[in-house]
């Protein structure tokens, strides 16, 4: 039977037990849980900027990237004193909201970070999201992709962030004004979906099933809606080279850099150096944009009638 090893935080007042600090959680790239928990404290002001106060998935991989692996929706018991929680749906959330909570998870393993891309009791989205996800398990043309998209939402007057996943996709950024409603992002994201699909289309797709996407790269506009998430900004993911969802600057999407290149092991110095490329940019004028294909819509409905 394995000896389990125990020790205690203190953090900001509160005492978080952990176990086996020395259990490799990416084997491949020699990371352990007491250096994930130091790198999640890292980042940790970056990452909880957009976990706070939203319903929470994570997944936890017990013994490692290598080992299996499951969704945690409701919150794990037992729930320490300091862990706050929102019932949605009938499933009890764990709201991340500190640094305690944060390195609590992490000792259980929670390695991604997937919040709702709304406030828990509220219904508004909190920013828009486009989801380029690749067909192919490796891509070559997904920052060809993300500039492509980038200059479609600058010609609608949108600025945008784009960020890798962490995976093998990126995700297209644009903050927005509060009263926007998640039926009015999609309207958009179809309006630019079928554009790119259009205008490019060897290289994207909006067909939902993966079988029929042959090797194109899949616009996602339905993903970003009440319900569901994404994976956060800064969340380290569950790959062998302990890759993080990390924003990136255009000129490194035109230099075609890998989601590969940003990892566990180099995000702090990066943090330190750019900052949070996401809070450099205001709310955009989405409105704009949504007046303009509520216009259309009726125009089109007058022409048809």
């Amino acid at each position: 039977m394995a000896r389990t090893v125990k020790g205690t935080l203190n953090i900001e007042g509160q005492e978080i037990q952990i176990t086996n600090p020395d259990k490799p959680l990416w084997p491949e790239v020699g990371i352990t849980k007491a250096m994930y928990l130091q790198k999640l404290a890292a980042i940790s002001p970056f990452l909880l900027r957009y976990c706070q106060g939203r319903l929470l998935t994570t997944i936890r991989y017990p013994h490692g990237v290598q080992g299996e692996s499951f969704y945690q929706k409701n919150a794990p018991e037992p729930l320490p004193p300091f862990v706050h929680t929102y019932v949605h749906e009938n499933i009890n959330y764990v709201l991340l909201n500190g640094l305690p909570e944060l390195l609590w998870l992490g000792n259980l393993a929670a390695l991604e970070f997937h919040p709702s891309l709304h406030l828990a009791g509220s219904d508004q989205p909190c920013e828009w999201m486009i989801d380029l996800d690749p067909t192919l398990p490796e891509e070559p043309r997904i920052m060809e992709a993300t500039a492509i998209v980038g200059n479609v939402l600058n010609s609608l007057g949108l600025n945008s962030v784009p960020k890798t996943s962490g995976a093998t996709g990126v995700q297209i950024i644009v903050p927005i004004p509060a009263g926007v409603t998640f039926d009015e992002l999609r309207a958009v994201g179809q309006f630019v979906g079928q554009y790119v699909t259009e205008k490019f289309p060897k290289l994207f797709t909006i067909e939902r099933l993966m079988k029929n996407r042959g090797d194109k790269i899949y616009f996602d506009y339905l993903q970003h809606y009440s319900g569901r998430t994404l994976a956060a900004p800064y969340t380290p993911r569950a790959r062998k080279l302990a890759t993080v969802s990390t924003p990136l600057t255009w000129e490194e999407v035109h230099r075609d850099v890998s989601p590969t290149e940003f990892h566990l092991l180099n995000i702090v110095e990066r943090l330190q150096e750019k900052g949070d490329l996401l809070q450099a940019l205001p709310p955009q004028p989405i409105e704009n944009v949504i007046r303009h294909l509520t216009s259309q819509g009726k125009n089109a409905s007058k022409r048809k009638g």
